[in-house]
């Protein structure tokens, strides 16, 4: 049951109405039917365009078109399950006492609460979710083989999800304290504590630093060339630039705003980060490592509200090390030895896990017929039929927050999407302004030549197309309205 409360959480909401799941599908599909990746957008621009989450665009199509809109609550559901069971993974490794391991999960699931949406940040969050239990774990225990591991997330990563950056920032971390730590053995002699990256645990500082540091920077190394093993190569690095540096872009999102703290799990992250900041004080110790990786995560967190997972990550795994204390080396180590002793648990849990969400699915009503109806609430889906009724040809013009999910029912090129990196601040404040009715609408190109016209039926537009001769209403509802021109 402690696995499968955050993934019936998302059965029971069941999102279907998030705006930019409904790209990420239309390029999934149209990678699977021309059997490459895009170069230049297909979908209207013909600007240079790189689907950087190529790999989860095409398993959300492929969901799609197997299970409809159940595969995306499915796929939703699955990455909160599989982030539960690797946050209570990562914790437990460092503290032993199983209730507060609980609580600690559920408190991090909680500050994540904004986040349970179809998007492919929840590979980013399993993702450094297992890399700092690997990390973690390498550093309490001096045991270095699970970094083996890391080139081959990062590969998986690096197709996902352009955020495998996060993931190299904190290995470079985690190496450089390594070095760090092997710089100031050379200079001591004999059994001392290591200079707290491993505290209670006395080994061979020299050794240990040698030994740390070298695998580390081979880590890092490797992980970093793994993350070349992409359709675009050495170019996604570009694009990670490209994205970071449109800093304007992030004053007209709101996922990339800052914290609004207006919600519980607003409070649960700066309970979580003040929590790790206190904790790591009352140590006394200088650790390098959690410090900078505390640091990076309040500046993420509370800088974009689509980042808090690195604040409910972050801090869940240094209070479960913190709290764990001198015997936080020992549970990791016993673990590691009982792994055995623990498959026919796991074999248990699995079947039981399936088992009450297919059941929460079954009580809820959770099919494509509920979910049909949910996404005509948020979304212009009868309008779209109506459309593709009426056979009205494109262009479409549209506002930015339904693009998206035009572009995928319509298949025809609409004015905007969700994909703000590609079309600039300037396109979509023009967008803004001409939906409401800003002095200058009627001077907007794309509206002007446009075919189809789909947009909130309350909105100050669709208030002046009535007005227009120009312009006819041929569908209309309580959310959406149809214009198309008069000619």
């Amino acid at each position: 049951m402690l696995y499968a409360l955050p993934a019936l959480i998302c059965v029971y909401g069941a999102c279907v109405t998030d705006p930019d799941v409904w790209w990420h599908l239309r390029s999934g599909e149209s990678m699977l039917a021309q059997h490459a990746v895009p170069r230049v957008d297909p979908f209207g621009t013909g600007k240079p365009w790189a689907a950087y989450s190529w790999l989860y665009e095409v398993l959300v199509a492929g969901l799609f078109g197997r299970f409809g809109m159940a595969g995306i609550v499915a796929y939703t559901a699955g990455m909160m399950l599989a982030i539960t069971a690797a946050l209570h993974r990562l914790i437990r490794g460092l503290y032993a006492d199983f209730n507060a391991g609980v609580l600690l999960t559920f408190a991090a699931c909680l500050a994540m609460g904004r986040l349970d949406t179809p998007r492919p940040w929840l590979f980013t969050i399993l993702c450094f979710t297992l890399e700092l239990d690997i990390l973690m774990r390498a550093r309490r225990t001096g045991r270095m083989r699970g970094l083996a591991l890391l080139p081959v997330l990062f590969a998986v990563w690096a197709n996902v999800h352009i955020q495998f950056v996060d993931g190299l920032l904190v290995l470079a971390m985690a190496a450089g304290e390594a070095m760090a730590a092997r710089w100031r053995a050379a200079a001591r002699t004999g059994l001392t504590e290591c200079g707290g990256m491993n505290p209670g645990l006395r080994i061979e500082t020299s050794e240990w630093g040698t030994r740390a540091g070298v695998a580390m920077l081979a880590a890092l190394a490797a992980s970093i060339a793994a993350t070349m093993v992409n359709p675009y190569g050495a170019g996604v690095y570009k694009v990670a630039y490209e994205l970071a540096s449109q800093t304007q872009v992030a004053e007209l999102i709101n996922e990339l705003k800052p914290i609004p703290f207006r919600s519980l799990p607003d409070y649960c992250v700066l309970l979580l980060g003040v929590s790790a900041a206190a904790l790591l004080a009352r140590s006394r110790r200088l650790r390098v490592f959690e410090w900078g990786l505390l640091a990076a995560a309040f500046y993420l967190s509370f800088h974009s509200l689509r980042d808090v997972w690195v604040m409910a990550v972050a801090a869940s795994g240094i209070i479960a090390q913190e709290l764990g204390g001198a015997a936080g080396e020992r549970v990791a180590i016993q673990e590691e030895e009982a792994r055995g002793s623990r498959l026919i648990g796991n074999v248990l849990v699995v079947p039981m896990t399936v088992l009450v969400l297919w059941l929460g699915c079954a009580v809820l009503h959770v099919d494509n017929t509920m979910l049909r109806a949910k996404l005509g609430t948020e979304l212009p889906a009868d309008a779209a039929d109506a459309v593709v009724r009426g056979r009205y040809a494109g262009p479409v013009f549209n506002t930015y927050g339904w693009g998206g999910y035009l572009m995928w029912r319509l298949r025809e090129p609409v004015a905007i999407d969700g994909r703000a990196a590609l079309y600039g601040t300037e396109r979509i404040d023009r967008n803004l302004a001409t939906w409401n009715g800003e002095p200058g609408w009627d001077a907007d190109a794309e509206l002007m030549r446009a075919a189809v016209v789909v947009g909130p039926v309350r909105s100050p537009l669709a208030e002046l197309l009535r007005r227009d001769a120009r312009f006819r209403v041929v569908y209309e509802d309580a959310l959406a309205a149809v214009f198309v021109p008069s000619r």
